[in-house]
């Protein structure tokens, strides 16, 4: 996947047609939503920006500073009727943007969403120069250890190295676990996906009942022995769901 850059953007840009925008999580990558990538990018336009984590201001390390990020390059690539893609914290920015933006999101998908509860290792400083224990961190993200291949181990290992990307991970993670979205949601009235892992252990089944109870338009889907990541765990699985939900017309009009 070619990086595009752009004025302060990093993105991915692929493909034609009605956009699609993903947003990775606190540790992700813009290589998380590869099999959505190259599934999707057939028929539509997918774009991904990679979002500031590790270089925002620390004094600005937060969600209202990521959603602002996100406004300006939906701004900058004049993006109207954009279905909104989120994982994990980019779930609970994607909802923050929704909230904001109700009139140019013409769906809003959420996998693993942060917004009402999460259980990770961002609240608490991560272990810096501790292989594994960021290793058990990460495999404890997926229901299937494997698929914290070496290559994603050594990266987020990469990232715990450095003092002043640490510390934008706490920030960042404590700025999710201070906003709980319970009461705002529900004026949320945009289509809205919710695919889950039933193994999920960071934001557990009963935060997926949570958001369906909650936001007022949702379809719930579940996908069995998968963790936190649908989309990279059971990638083939994430995109049938995805591509039943984007073609249901009925979905936009209930």
């Amino acid at each position: 996947m070619k990086i595009h850059k752009e004025g302060n953007y990093s993105f991915i840009d692929e493909g034609e047609g009605e956009p699609l925008v993903l947003l990775h999580g606190l540790f992700g990558a813009l290589s998380n939503w590869e099999g959505v990538v190259n599934k999707f990018s057939v028929n539509y336009r997918v774009l991904i920006p990679l979002l500031p984590i590790y270089e925002m201001p620390i004094k600005q390390a937060g969600l209202g500073a990521l959603t602002d990020f996100v406004e300006g390059f939906v701004e900058m690539k004049g993006l109207k009727d954009m279905t909104l893609i989120g994982n994990s914290l980019g779930g609970h920015v994607a909802l923050i943007y929704t909230l904001r933006h109700q009139e140019q999101i013409k769906r809003l998908v959420l996998t693993g969403s942060s917004g009402l509860f999460e259980n990770t290792m961002g609240g608490s400083f991560p272990k810096r120069g501790s292989y594994e224990y960021i290793q058990e961190r990460v495999a404890y993200t997926f229901y299937d250890p494997k698929t914290a291949t070496k290559e994603l181990v050594d990266e987020v290992f990469e990232t715990t190295k450095s003092i002043p990307k640490c510390m934008r991970i706490v920030a960042i993670a404590k700025s999710a676990q201070r906003h709980n979205m319970a009461e705002e949601i529900t004026k949320i009235k945009t289509p809205t996906l919710l695919v889950w892992g039933l193994n999920d252990t960071i934001t557990p089944p009963m935060v997926a009942h949570e958001f369906d109870k909650l936001i007022p338009n949702t379809t719930l889907k579940f996908v069995d022995k998968c963790g936190h990541a649908p989309m990279m765990e059971k990638s083939e699985e994430f995109n049938t769901i995805l591509e039943e939900y984007l073609e249901n017309k009925e979905a936009l009009m209930s």
